[in-house]
């Protein structure tokens, strides 16, 4: 009996050997077909999806805000808003005391209507001047025939003169006589003189005349009354007042939400002065800051989902890539980084990718300024030009 028991126990403990490198054979195999499933998952999860999309969770809503300033100096009159108040293109915003406006426009068109007056004066002046540079010529035709009839009696004065000397050598006139033809003399050099002068005088007078001519008919030359120079600024002055008067009045460039309003009744503004800003809800997008090892397959185009923690995961936004910035954040920072130095350090940077959302699902599901996005990019989907034209449209077309 004792040789049978241990014979029994000699085959039990056998049989629970091989029983136990049966069972570590199949956890060995079981093992290696979860090592293999989970690699072909892996696999699979990589070719399918790790490698086609790419996504961050630092990213931020924005929008191009809409600055509000004065084109004119002035005190303020009325403030029609307040901060957080949605208002629409066109409407006041604020309104500057016109009265110094209203007054300079009245000057301005005083002096337009004088500058026609001054110019059809010009016009004038020309032909009185042409008639009178005629009239100078004849006064120097004058002058000239005067001239030479006063030329013939010197020298008519001059013989008789000389003859008279002659004869009265000889004896047969009298001493009064040569006196008389002396006087005659005299008074015909002096005539003689008296009408070189008036030529002179006469010729003056027309060159005279017809520099006053030319300096008149410089300032209208080739031109009307209406496209004259000295009108035309006039005109233009005028307008600019009339332009002043309407900016008195300052509406909202775009339609959101107004912000920062920093300006109250009474205030005396300049122009330039920033008074608020509107922040156009309806035109947001996502500015998205991708590592630069996660850009390699990123391009414009590419179609986006994102989601706002504003909403959770019940609002999921879709969109489409338009631009990829110049350069890095810590590129464009007020003090940039010295990597020349030698303790640097290597940073992996980020670029900021600009995303456009569906216009209609962001009216459906409104964003603000600044909120957190996450968003995954499809790196093999691509929407057609058209599509892309269209965002990039819409992204500067202006608010209505």
């Amino acid at each position: 009996m004792s040789h049978t028991n241990e014979t029994e126990q000699v085959d039990q403990h056998e049989f629970d050997q091989k029983k136990a490198s049966q069972s570590r054979k199949k956890g060995f195999i079981g093992l290696v077909a979860v090592a293999l499933m989970a690699a072909g998952g892996f696999g699979s999860y990589w070719y399918l999806i790790g490698s086609r999309y790419v996504s961050t969770d630092n990213a931020y809503s924005a929008v191009e805000i809409a600055s509000v300033t004065p084109a004119v100096g002035g005190i303020v009159s009325q403030v029609n808003v307040i901060d957080t108040q949605y208002v629409k293109k066109g409407d006041v915003l604020v309104v500057i005391d016109d009265t110094d406006a209203r007054l300079a426009l009245q000057q301005a068109k005083a002096d337009f209507a004088l500058a026609k007056r001054r110019v059809r004066s010009y016009l004038a002046n020309d032909e009185g001047l042409t008639a009178l540079v005629d009239a100078r010529s004849e006064d120097e035709k004058r002058t000239r025939a005067q001239l030479a009839s006063a030329q013939a009696s010197f020298e008519q004065a001059k013989i008789d003169l000389h003859r008279r000397e002659e004869l009265v050598r000889s004896g047969s006139v009298s001493g009064e006589e040569l006196s008389n033809a002396k006087t005659a003399f005299t008074q015909a050099e002096a005539h003689l003189n008296a009408a070189k002068a008036a030529v002179n005088q006469s010729v003056a007078n027309r060159l005279s005349t017809i520099g006053n001519q030319k300096a008149n008919q410089a300032l209208i030359d080739n031109t009307t009354v209406e496209t004259n120079p000295e009108v035309l600024l006039a005109k233009a002055r005028f307008e600019q007042a009339q332009i002043n008067l309407q900016r008195t009045v300052i509406h909202a460039p775009v339609s959101g939400v107004v912000a920062k309003r920093q300006v109250q009744i009474g205030r005396r503004i300049q122009p330039g002065e920033p008074l608020m800003t509107v922040v156009p809800l309806s035109r947001m997008h996502v500015d998205a800051n991708f590592k630069e090892v996660q850009l390699s397959h990123v391009e414009v185009g590419q179609k986006v989902e994102l989601k706002s923690d504003l909403y959770g995961d019940s609002v999921t936004y879709h969109g489409v890539i338009t631009g990829l910035s110049g350069g890095t954040g810590s590129a464009f920072s007020m003090i940039p980084a010295q990597n020349a130095t030698g303790n640097w350090i290597k940073v992996v940077q980020r670029l900021p990718v600009r995303i456009e959302l569906d216009p209609k699902e962001l009216a459906a599901y409104p964003l603000q300024v600044g909120l957190s996005m996450e968003v995954t990019v499809d790196t093999q989907s691509q929407v057609t030009k058209e599509k892309l034209a269209q965002y990039r449209m819409a992204a500067v077309s202006e608010q209505g």
